[in-house]
């Protein structure tokens, strides 16, 4: 983000700030320690056009791969402009480019919304949450419904499956112990879609990823 503003303040100048909202992975970076890495930047900017220049020119610069700072999470059921109502200051650059960011239970309910087994949207939550009680700020149950109320129009409106796994979160005692079990088991869902892909080339699309995970586990459980 340093290198960012530099860039876009040198091509843009200091007439027009930017603001950019970090979700997701970056997200969890910024405000928790238990995740290490993001393999890209989600993000929504406000900015003139001159940001998609610098966001080239910082990525081809460091090596970065295309795409390493993107809005395509705006095109998800995960997004809603709700988000930027609910987004909180985190740092400026360069006094030209304003970080803001999603966190607690709207970190959690958007992860929620998402919900895919074999990303680390359901080890995010947990680990969200676990970091959250060590701290003395836990996130409680109304909490997390509300945020939802306020993303997402209702609680209801989350995937039956996000509802079913937050519910049983709440009522599990040991949430460092679920966090570890729910991070093997992405890592092993994810490791059966490779499976399948090298089975099955350019048959996985983002449609069809949960429902071939769920038919790909039902097979090798048998």
């Amino acid at each position: 983000m340093k290198e960012l503003s530099r860039e876009f303040r040198k091509m843009n100048g200091t007439r027009m700030p930017a603001e950019i909202i970090l979700i997701g992975g970056a997200a969890v970076l910024i405000n928790y320690g238990f995740r290490e890495m993001t393999y890209d930047i989600d993000a929504i900017i406000q900015a003139s056009s001159t940001m998609k220049d610098a966001i080239n020119h910082v990525g081809d610069r460091m090596g970065l791969p295309n795409g390493w700072l993107n809005t395509d999470f705006m095109k998800t059921t995960s997004y809603t402009p709700k988000l930027i109502q609910y987004s909180r200051y985190y740092k400026t650059f360069s006094n030209v480019l304003r970080i803001r960011t999603i966190s607690a239970e709207y970190l959690v309910v958007m992860k929620l919304m998402a919900g895919r087994q074999y990303k680390n949207d359901l080890s995010d939550v947990a680990g969200i949450l676990l970091e959250q009680k060590n701290a003395g700020k836990e996130i409680s149950f109304e909490s997390v419904k509300r945020a939802a109320g306020e993303l997402y129009g209702g609680y209801d409106n989350l995937p039956e499956t996000s509802r079913t796994f937050i519910e049983a979160v709440y009522q599990n005692a040991n949430l460092a112990e679920l966090y570890t079990k729910i991070c093997e088991e992405e890592k092993q869902n994810k490791n059966i879609l490779l499976e399948f892909e090298d089975d099955y080339p350019e048959v996985l699309n983002g449609d069809n990823l949960a429902e071939i995970l769920k038919a790909a586990k039902a097979k090798k459980n048998r």
